[in-house]
């Protein structure tokens, strides 16, 4: 079945024809690393991990490319509010966004490149598109002349007589109030780059359409991002590329946010969740559960009863695979093939939570079949359910998940002693044959959200659904 994408510049989901067959190549707009990320950051990561994953999965060599912007505004304000190197500040957070995505189980990038890094690049397409037309230098600056470019604001919606594009501090000379900076003149404390029209550094804008065009050439397949980029970084990026010479992105790909009380989680409101402090608090692959399988383009209502139901969705999945793994006595590679319920729904604009579904109700089928002692079924089951979680990045038996424990290992420890205590006293009124009061102390750990299993190898528990 043909892979499905809803293209943010048709407004609809198109069949996915790869430019080069066999082969997927993906640009997406990483971090700009003025701060350590929160979990809306990470969440964009994880939505292309998973398209990538997915790709991988269908046979396609994919080229994935994450750039990060280690040069802007806010990254030099920051350095002078903290009196600090602005790259200090840079490779700072920009180890913290690698730490997450590692944490998080994201798979590293096929390429990684920094805006910095690529300055030679960036000056080379603007010296095309100044010879072209597109582009003019005032006082050092360099802009983009939007009424030069017809397509601008296709892929927003808007009108340009309506748009409203502020300035920036020390943008000057602008024709048209409108247009964009591609370079900014050199201020004082400021760091530079040597150009010919005079010391400077990037506008934002620039960098990505200059190293998607090094990394993935004059025409890529997949261009993805948060959807506040549309307007006004992706805009721009589109209209500095083609006005190049450029085909640029075929499809392009936003993922919704992860809200607050209905805002967009942000440095700025104040209202963000360090990833550094929720991996503290909960185990990554749940935070990855979480973040992961609601619909990329479905918003995510933070909110710590949210993240506790899907703790106990992810238990449940484990709960299952421990018992088949114990009942088989050793792991149960992968299946070669997902079910075609499973791919369906991939195929189908990344349909996770369809996809999902399919994972618990195959879970649901591996327990009645555990239950029966079916112990062939039950192994089969699990094999399919190892190849979907793989897929989503979920799989607790690969390795990747290796140093993966549960919110605090100490803190499970420490339940985990409490419990043995009460199943202890369980145990012991099971050996007086006072099956009221073990059925009892089984139905009050219930209430709790405990689920106690009576196994060969003694009493398990797990945490159920309250």
């Amino acid at each position: 079945m043909t892979i499905r994408l809803y293209d943010t510049s048709a407004r609809q989901i198109r069949d996915f024809t790869p430019l080069t067959p066999g082969c997927v190549s993906i640009y997406l707009c990483g971090a700009t690393v003025q701060a350590a990320p929160h979990i809306g950051h990470i969440r964009s990561g994880l939505n292309f991990d998973i398209m990538r994953r997915w790709f991988a999965h269908r046979g396609y060599d994919v080229t994935f490319i994450r750039n990060v912007t280690d040069i802007d505004d806010k990254i030099i304000k920051k350095a002078q509010e903290q009196n600090r190197p602005w790259w200090s500040i840079g490779y700072e957070n920009e180890r913290a966004f690698n730490d997450g995505y590692s944490a998080l189980g994201c798979l590293p990038p096929t390429y990684e490149p920094r805006a910095t890094g690529h300055v030679t690049e960036m000056i080379e397409m603007m010296q095309g598109l100044i010879e072209r037309g597109h582009a003019y230098e005032s006082d050092g600056n360099v802009y983009f002349d939007v009424r030069s470019f017809p397509g601008y604001l296709e892929l927003s919606r808007q009108e340009l007589d309506n748009l409203l594009q502020p300035s920036g501090e020390g943008e000057t000379g602008k024709r048209d109030p409108r247009d964009f900076a591609m370079w900014k003149s050199a201020k004082p404390g400021e760091p530079t780059w040597p150009t010919p029209w005079g010391p400077g550094r990037p506008g934002w804008h620039l960098e990505c359409s200059a190293m998607a065009h090094k990394y993935l050439g004059s025409a890529f397949d997949i261009h993805g991002g948060g959807l506040d980029l549309i307007f006004p970084h992706h805009e721009n990026e589109i209209a500095q590329a083609k006005a190049y010479g450029d085909d640029f992105a075929q499809y392009w790909v936003h993922n919704a946010w992860v809200t607050m009380a209905g805002d967009k989680m942000s440095k700025s409101l104040g209202n963000s969740v360090l990833v550094s402090e929720m991996v503290k608090q909960w185990r990554p692959i749940v935070l990855r559960y979480y973040l992961g399988t609601p619909h990329y383009r479905s918003m995510i209502e933070y909110s710590e009863d949210a993240l506790r139901e899907a703790e106990s969705a992810f238990a449940r999945i484990e709960g299952f695979i421990q018992r088949v793994v114990e009942t088989a006595g050793g792991a149960v590679e992968p299946a070669a093939e997902v079910p075609p319920a499973f791919a369906e729904a991939m195929d189908d604009d990344l349909g996770v939570p369809q996809a999902l579904a399919v994972v618990h109700t195959t879970v649901r089928q591996g327990n009645s079949a555990l239950a029966a002692d079916d112990k062939d079924a039950a192994v089969a089951r699990l094999a399919e359910v190892r190849a979907m979680l793989g897929v989503l990045g979920l799989d607790p038996l690969d390795p990747l998940w290796a140093g993966d424990t549960d919110r605090g290992e100490d803190l499970h420890g420490v339940v985990d002693s409490l419990v043995r205590l009460v199943l202890d006293q369980r145990e012991s009124a099971r050996g007086r044959k006072d099956w009221a009061t073990a059925d009892a102390i089984r139905d009050q750990l219930k209430e709790t959200g405990l689920v106690i299993e009576d196994s060969p190898q003694g009493p398990r528990w797990s945490l159920g659904q309250r």
